[in-house]
């Protein structure tokens, strides 16, 4: 643990050397203004800051994490606002000021020969897209929230989304990283290199991290090329258990052009069709399950085709699937992902839910979605299974809505109960509670309670190595 906690509250006179480093007009005080700043996306984790610095460089970052050492004052560094475990918002103490990187959003550099980009913690996901697109390159990280997270907060919580099958989480996109450490040092390690053995890889320290050893200012970023050939299709089937079995003959067949499986349960497309405008089921027939599945070609788009046409095929005549429809355009096919996307926002109409992200290994799935939903049934036998997420990988987003008609509050109270008797079931098949939505303040105490003691030592050694003052989001992770 760190040797010396931050302090307990803020003079005026610390607020007035934060401000002065940023500028008054980026120095947040007035509570109307910092109220977007700790209301996050989940309603459960508000805290309290009495303010937030808004840097505009690199210098003023280093500046501001010096004096926070100096004096003892908790930082918070905070990105898009979009992290759902709380890992981005100040505590109740009113003690604890907010770093927010929005202002640092500048793309440095393109480098079509390496396919490297190098861009800033503000840079917003959506934008980065942009700039990919306009000069025939892909970044493949896609998320929900990519209109408004940005860059800084992705690699912070090692974000994942629905390209990691293909492409891997932020964490395996990220060569190289401009960290500003609690001592205002800053590490410059934006290196483009896909190949270096030279020492401990303390880039992978930071991504993942949460903002606990230092502020990720900047970074170096995969680019690939664009496929010249894109087909997505929806699939009905009647189990998981022939979604995994549909999964390994299009894994076969498509290989690396296989870049995503998604495994949703009818529940999830029922309300997202109810509850957000325009959706439509993209099928006549209703059934248990579904497979949005899409597959790329570099070579051409009549590969892909063919190649989607050859695993629907031989699903169907091996009887995996029940029916399927492939996008006939690109509107089509972004009407499918978008009832993906929307499937978490659907559930807020249906009251109260409880939510898992988590991830087994691929095989044991159909048999962890089987055995967690005895253990939550046994608990409450009326709630509504809202399962969906990223079957390639073995990532699932494992929700519980409350029974219809019911008591949120009353459902919500449970939430450890049901939390634990899933997460139970997790680890019982050697899986991770946290796959893509990192620790944060939700999942800290769990981390704790039930990851090897000696690992946990170690994370902590790591903390007060790099930040001994205790300064760097106190409360998360570890």
């Amino acid at each position: 643990m760190a040797s010396e906690m931050p302090a307990s509250v803020l003079s005026s006179e610390i607020i007035e050397r934060f401000a002065a480093i940023v500028g008054e007009r980026h120095a947040l005080r007035d509570a109307a203004a910092i109220t977007p700043f700790v209301t996050e996306p989940r309603g459960l984790w508000g805290g309290v800051s009495p303010l937030v610095l808004r840097p505009g460089s690199v210098g003023e970052v280093s500046d501001i994490l010096r004096l926070a050492t100096g004096t003892r004052t908790a930082i918070v560094p905070q990105g898009g606002n979009t992290g759902l475990v709380g890992g981005q918002m100040p505590d109740q103490s009113g003690a604890q000021v907010i770093l927010s990187l929005s202002r640092l959003d500048r793309i440095r550099e393109i480098d079509l020969a390496s396919n490297t980009v190098t861009a800033e913690a503000g840079v917003v996901l959506d934008a980065l897209h942009n700039a990919a697109d306009e000069v025939d390159r892909l970044f493949p990280l896609s998320l929900g929230s990519q209109g408004s997270c940005q860059i800084g907060g992705n690699l912070s919580s090692n974000a994942g989304g629905t390209g990691v099958l293909a492409y891997g989480n932020s964490r395996e996109l990220c060569l190289g990283v401009e960290v500003v450490l609690p001592t205002g040092e800053v590490f410059d390690d934006l290196r483009k290199l896909k190949k270096d053995n030279t020492g401990y890889d303390l880039k992978n320290l930071f991504v993942g991290a949460e903002g606990t050893l230092g502020v990720i200012t900047a970074a170096v970023l995969k680019f690939f090329p664009k496929p010249k050939g894109r087909e997505v299709a929806w699939v009905g089937v009647e189990s998981p258990a022939d979604a995994l079995k549909l999964f390994g003959l299009a894994a076969e067949r498509a290989g690396a052009s296989l870049t995503a499986f998604e495994l949703i349960i009818d529940r999830a497309l029922d309300f997202t069709v109810t509850h957000i405008p325009g959706s439509i089921a993209p099928l006549a027939s209703a059934y248990p399950w579904y497979v949005l599945m899409e597959i790329s070609s570099g070579r051409s788009a009549e590969d892909a085709r063919e190649l989607i046409e050859e695993v629907l095929g031989e699903g169907m005549e091996a009887g995996l699937l029940e029916d399927a429809a492939i996008a006939a355009s690109l509107a089509q096919a972004q009407a499918f992902w978008k009832l993906r996307e929307a499937m978490s926002e659907s559930q807020k109409p249906e009251g109260a839910s409880i939510k898992h992200d988590i991830s087994v290994p691929v095989a044991s799935i159909p048999d962890f979605i089987d055995e967690a939903w005895q253990a939550v049934r046994r608990l409450e036998p009326e709630a509504r299974l809202v399962c969906f997420g990223h079957m390639g990988d073995g990532n699932l987003h494992y929700n519980i809505s409350q029974p219809a008609g019911g008591e949120p509050g009353a459902f919500l109270a449970r939430y450890e109960e049901i939390n634990g008797a899933v997460h139970s079931v997790v680890r019982a098949f050697n899986g991770s509670i946290s796959a893509e939505h990192g620790i944060g303040k939700m999942k800290r105490a769990e981390l704790i309670a039930t990851a090897p003691p000696v690992g946990i030592d170690l994370m902590r050694r790591v903390k007060n190595a790099f930040d001994p003052a205790g300064i760097m989001n106190p409360g998360k992770m570890i």
